[in-house]
């Protein structure tokens, strides 16, 4: 069972070695052990200790939690095409989420057309988080806190989601924008 283990923990250490783009030399100098500990590890001929561990995944840096739960055997896809961004929303307004498959996404990037008179709802919204995001063309009215404001191509807006909120197009051309939102709301 411990050689299973040792493996386990010798493959995950490499996979987070190549992601992080790092030469076991490199690694082993950041973390202040020997590069024939690191080279051990990963042939899985040694099993290190949780603080001899921990000590190495400092120097990328990482958690004990990140090392035995990220999958970072297969690199995930950094290129996402305009055909193959599903489109979340419904109705006269479209939302394109991209890396919609990733595990774990920390954020929401979306981008977003409102066709003529779409708009997000009658009521507010209100979430957890935070959100940004440029006006690429058209015009779009956004409204926070009981402000509201028209946003023409190029300009931005960045608010804290708890605050009641609303998007309309109110012109005669579909709206184009690029949003972001954390944590991922979609």
């Amino acid at each position: 069972m411990a050689e299973a283990v040792s493996e386990d923990v010798g493959g995950k250490l490499k996979a987070a070695r190549t992601a992080f783009g790092l030469s076991q030399r490199e690694l082993a100098k950041r973390a202040g052990v020997t590069n024939g500990m690191i080279s051990l590890i990963e042939q899985g001929r040694v099993s290190p200790s949780v603080g001899s561990l921990q000590k190495i995944l400092a120097a990328f840096p990482m958690t004990l939690a990140e090392f035995f739960t990220r999958d970072l055997s297969g690199p995930d896809d950094v290129v996402f095409r305009a055909a193959d961004l599903p489109n979340m929303g419904a109705g006269p307004v479209e939302y394109r989420l991209v890396a919609a498959a990733r595990r774990n996404r920390s954020m929401s990037i979306l981008s977003e057309v409102y066709a003529p008179g779409a708009d997000t709802g009658e009521d507010l919204l209100a979430h957890s988080g935070e959100e940004g995001g440029v006006v690429v063309e058209g015009e779009l009215e956004l409204t926070v806190a009981g402000k509201t404001w028209l946003l023409s191509a190029g300009d931005a807006y960045y608010f804290d989601s708890r605050l009641p909120h609303r998007f309309r197009n109110a012109g005669k051309e579909p709206a184009h924008l690029v949003s972001a939102n954390t944590p991922p709301s979609i």
